[in-house]
């Protein structure tokens, strides 16, 4: 089971449903928020713990299917769960390939929707230590001066301390320096924990070819 902090969210136009699914969930211990459209939903302020999404595909208004597109663009990070009526093997494709976590038909079986339920909290709190994780790797980088950012990215490269310095036209002494403090910054001691940190902040840096 989830931590308490987690929070699943059911959307369905349907009142039956909607008390159906909320019956289920507070059984099995979930804190649960009920909405009678998508609408109704992208007003609510962005959830900042792991969270779930039960939502219905065909809906008046505003679709699932339309929901998890607005949310793919507004950058949001809930973790989808679908339940139709209507469903079918394009329809359940295009959406698990947008990312959902599950595509379930009606009926369902309880068993169903609640291990499709904790998959998508294990992997929302999952997506939400990887952001923090790369927000305080960018909030880090961000503190280097122009000048260890620099020397940052050719050590990165793998570039010894003699050819940063050739490439930035600067004595090998002064690039130790410059490494120093920059490591320093960043709290790590190697290139592989370098490496590591930027892969935890998305930074790609071109390949420098061998000479």
């Amino acid at each position: 089971m989830m931590s308490e902090t987690a929070m699943v969210f059911v959307i369905d136009d349907d009142q039956s449903v909607r008390k159906s699914l909320a019956r289920m969930l507070d059984a099995a211990h979930y804190t649960v928020e009920l909405f009678e459209s998508a609408s109704d939903f992208l007003s609510r302020p962005a959830y900042p713990g792991p969270s779930c999404v039960v939502v219905d595909v065909q809906m008046p208004g505003l679709n699932g299917i339309e929901l998890q597109k607005a949310l793919i663009e507004n950058s949001r990070e809930e973790q989808l769960v679908f339940i139709t009526g209507y469903g079918n093997i394009p329809m359940c494709a295009d959406v698990m390939k947008a990312g959902a976590v599950d595509f379930l038909p009606k009926p369902f079986k309880r068993k169903e929707l609640l291990g499709s339920v904790e998959r998508a909290l294990t992997r929302s709190a999952k997506e939400r230590q990887r952001a923090s994780e790369r927000e305080r790797a960018r909030g880090l980088i961000q503190r280097l001066t122009p000048r260890e950012l620099q020397v940052m990215k050719l050590v990165a490269t793998g570039l010894l301390n003699k050819q940063v310095g050739g490439e930035l036209g600067m004595a090998e002494k002064t690039v130790k320096t410059h490494r120093a403090h920059m490591m320093q910054k960043l709290g790590i001691t190697s290139v592989a924990e370098l490496m590591r940190m930027l892969q935890q902040a998305k930074i790609t840096l071109a390949v420098r070819p061998r000479h």
